[in-house]
């Protein structure tokens, strides 16, 4: 047998490197006292197409990486304090406003007038920047100011939202309302937004409360019902022409006021999600890196498109900071949660390149920015939580 069996075809391979990847990342975190988040993204890159070729973009490992993007939003909205979040629901606005606001403006400006950019692709190309996916999550457990958390958390579903809506309106108007005006889109859009939003809000509640008082003492039924909620909602937001991650967190949102309901089960949900399927996440945003557009991009663009979009997010925070009055170490956790780039700025790269908006050179800026901004919140949130143990 030689290297052509690279990558793994099999079902049992894959799952059996998976599981060592995960195992052995873990040991290596702990002896080099890193977070696991960077090693597991590292063994990505080593072992993807780009690296060794040990695995693709599989469907196995699409399946994983995908339930792992949406268990990261769940638990976002599922440990989210509702009290909390309407007690800062101002600073929450407020920052979801400018997280979205200051990155599209600076990366609008950047790009268009700097790069000679047309107006859609500086648009498309400005809203990547806007984006961010809470890739530290996971490390943030022992942030003794939830408020603190519930802004960024918060603030995230408004720009992600903000930013999907725009995508979704982009790729109408190339396809599917070619003969229609702007505002029929934009009708259409928010009739699809007020249409989820009433089946996740008394829909989902209504079935939520009717089983759980006949089975929460079913510990397999009650974990299973909770994953077919999470994943219902995920697909119909993605069929109202939103993202899944919107889904997940509402779906997790509305399962926060059955708590006491699925006590039951809530040690398996974070085991099962912290332990399998948000690792294959994080090694799956590994595996999208291929270290030779660092020589095929052009330096300038490449450089500005990831100064852009860090800088954007530290100058949110820095503002945030000011107008609340909070603490330099809130905002370096503002920061570090925001900072992170991941499957919405992927999905508008994505769509942007397929409709012929964004060229490949903006796509492989994207990745990179995806590698590097994944190990610098994670950095930066796993220093700040030594202080809280």
């Amino acid at each position: 047998m030689g290297l052509d069996i690279f990558p793994l075809k099999s079902p049992v391979d894959i799952f059996g490197v998976i599981l060592l990847i995960i195992f052995t990342s873990s040991l290596l975190s702990r002896f080099l006292r890193l977070p696991n988040i960077i090693s597991l993204i590292i063994a990505g890159v080593i072992i993807g197409p780009y690296g060794f070729n040990i695995l693709d973009q599989s469907l196995a490992v699409t399946i994983f990486a995908k339930t792992g993007l949406i268990y990261i939003m769940f638990l976002a909205g599922f440990e989210l304090d509702v009290t909390d979040f309407r007690t800062n629901k101002n600073k929450i606005i407020a920052f979801g406003s400018l997280t979205f606001l200051i990155p599209f403006i600076l990366g609008f400006i950047v790009f268009s007038y700097f790069f000679n950019f047309s107006f859609q692709s500086a648009v498309l190309t400005a809203v990547i920047f806007s984006t961010h996916t809470l890739i530290a999550y996971p490390l943030i457990t022992n942030f003794p100011k939830k408020n603190i958390i519930s802004v960024v958390v918060g603030g995230t579903v408004i720009t992600d939202t903000i930013v999907l809506f725009i995508l979704a309106f982009f790729t109408n108007i190339k396809h599917q309302f070619i003969n229609v005006t702007i505002w029929s889109v934009l009708f259409t859009l928010a009739l699809y937004f007020i249409t989820f939003i009433l089946v996740i809000f008394i829909l989902v509640p209504f079935i939520s409360r009717v089983f759980l008082n006949r089975f929460s003492n079913q510990k397999s039924l009650v974990y299973i019902f909770v994953l077919l909620i999470v994943f219902a909602s995920a697909i119909f937001a993605e069929s109202m022409g939103m993202d899944i991650i919107i889904g997940a967190f509402f779906a997790g949102l509305v399962l926060s006021n059955f708590s006491n309901k699925i006590e039951i089960v809530k040690q398996d949900i974070y085991f099962i999600g912290n332990t399998l399927f948000i690792p294959v996440f994080l090694i799956s945003i590994g595996m999208m890196f291929d270290y030779k557009i660092i020589f095929k991009m052009g330096l300038t663009l490449t450089f500005s498109f990831i100064v852009v979009a860090i800088f954007s997010k530290w100058l949110v925070a820095k503002l945030v900071k000011i107008m609340f009055n909070f603490k330099n170490e809130d905002q370096i956790i503002i920061f570090g949660l925001s900072s992170s780039h991941a499957a919405a700025a992927l999905a508008v790269a994505l769509i942007g390149y397929n409709i012929g908006v964004l060229n490949i050179y903006i796509l492989n800026s994207t990745i990179l920015l995806i590698l590097i901004s994944c190990l610098l919140s994670s950095l930066i949130i796993s220093k700040m939580m030594k202080k809280y143990g």
